[in-house]
């Protein structure tokens, strides 16, 4: 038991050190000697556990995944409408890529042309977007005529955005950046009476 727990740790610290290494130096400048030496372990204990930077970058996205749809899984439970859950979804997406090496490095990876994404998370949170969208056309909380891939389009696009720009200036990813968004459109996709119940701020995150 205590050789299995042993392993665990090592496997997590090689996971945290590699998203560390592949957010400062990107996929194709890492190293497996920089992940070792971030981990603290030896060469030979990284390779126990991968066979390769590619098998490395695929954890790493693996526990990014992960991460994202715990985040999301937690909003959605104490969910009171779909366009509340939406923008809630939104700024705990924003919080855990403040918070998250990992998450961050997975979302780094899936835009690494040198490297084959093994999770698309910008698919991923594209889905979940496009799904809580219907939920609220199933509720007749949007406005009548609304696109919703349109919508989905400019909501994704808008905060995946703010994952890239938030990687140099942490303010893009701020609560406060997030609610500003979320004031801005939700009069614009939200039937008026949905509209009086939001909070652009998020609940709960």
């Amino acid at each position: 038991m205590i050789k299995q727990e042993r392993a665990v740790r090592t496997r997590r610290a090689l996971i945290e050190s590699a998203a560390r290494v592949f957010g400062r130096r990107g996929y194709a400048e890492a190293t497996l000697s920089m992940i070792s030496v971030g981990a603290g372990v030896s060469p030979g204990a990284l390779h126990f556990h991968f066979e390769n930077k590619a098998a490395v970058a695929a954890a790493v996205e693996a526990a990014a995944a992960r991460a994202l749809r715990s985040a999301a899984r937690e909003v959605y439970a104490r969910r009171t409408s779909a366009l509340q859950a939406l923008a809630d979804s939104s700024h705990a997406l924003a919080g855990l890529l403040l918070s998250d090496t990992v998450a961050r490095a997975g979302f780094q990876l899936s835009r690494e042309p040198t490297y084959p994404s093994s999770y698309a998370l910008p698919g991923e949170w594209h889905e979940y977007v496009h799904r809580l969208l219907a939920e609220a056309a199933h509720e007749d909380a949007l406005l009548p005529g609304l696109n919703r891939q349109s919508v989905a389009t400019t909501v994704v696009a808008a905060t995946l955005g703010f994952e890239v720009l938030g990687r140099d200036d942490p303010q893009w990813l701020a609560p406060r950046t997030l609610a500003g968004f979320w004031r801005v459109v939700m009069p614009c996709l939200a039937a008026p009476a949905t509209l009086r119940s939001l909070g652009a701020a998020g609940r709960g995150s």
